[in-house]
């Protein structure tokens, strides 16, 4: 029998994944709410499907996947989140996964990903038309947020949250001066002048929850 690995913070997320995947005859080999024992249980289950969650504590989705390809493992990765938009979505295709599905769709939609993925093929709902049909403004936006790592993306998010340096740091897993380098280059790579309007900004590219 195929072995999955469920990965999200929501208890409630990880039920609803567990019993579609056992409908379609995976063995849930574990699962877990952050991406540091996410890695391990990769390490020693390798199971054939992961279903990653991006926003969790310890290590981000993006953080996994890039992990996850470093370890070579030959794990299938399907990307299940809240974070609807074709510039996470092609994130995490480069990083490493085969499929990404917004959590908003419906069971039967996850069913079909699973059945995608597990076939040799690669699953994207359909996010690209959000883009697509975006004003100038939005499209311009898109190639600001382009030129920011995974790292300053992730800190961009913290900081929208409301957490201080300090707790981003040990978020993280990096010093304060570090933290606040991230800080910095996305103010200045997006041209923003304080957290306030980076915080409009987060909210109006779909890049928060």
């Amino acid at each position: 029998m195929r072995k999955a690995l469920i990965v999200d913070d929501h208890p409630f997320i990880r039920r609803i994944v567990r019993l579609v995947l056992e409908k379609a005859n995976f063995q849930v080999a574990a699962e877990t709410d952050n991406g540091a024992t996410a890695l391990d249980l990769a390490r020693s289950h390798v199971p054939h499907l992961i279903v990653l969650d991006l926003s969790m504590p310890k290590l981000d989705g993006l953080e996994v996947l890039k992990r996850l390809h470093i370890l070579g493992l030959p794990i299938k990765v399907l990307v299940l989140t809240s974070k609807g938009s074709a510039f996470f979505a092609d994130r995490c295709i480069r990083a490493g996964a085969i499929g990404f599905i917004e959590k908003t769709e419906d069971v039967d939609a996850l069913t079909h990903a699973i059945h995608r993925v597990m076939s040799g093929g690669i699953y994207l709902n359909d996010i690209n038309a959000n883009v697509a049909t975006a004003g100038n403004d939005n499209q311009s936006d898109q190639q600001l947020i382009k030129t920011l790592s995974d790292r300053e993306l992730r800190t961009l998010q913290y900081l929208v949250s409301g957490l201080s340096n300090k707790k981003i740091s040990e978020t993280m897993l990096l010093s304060e001066k570090t933290v606040s380098t991230y800080k910095t280059r996305v103010l200045n790579k997006l041209n923003i002048k304080s957290v306030v309007y980076l915080a409009e900004f987060a909210k109006r590219n779909n890049l928060v929850e």
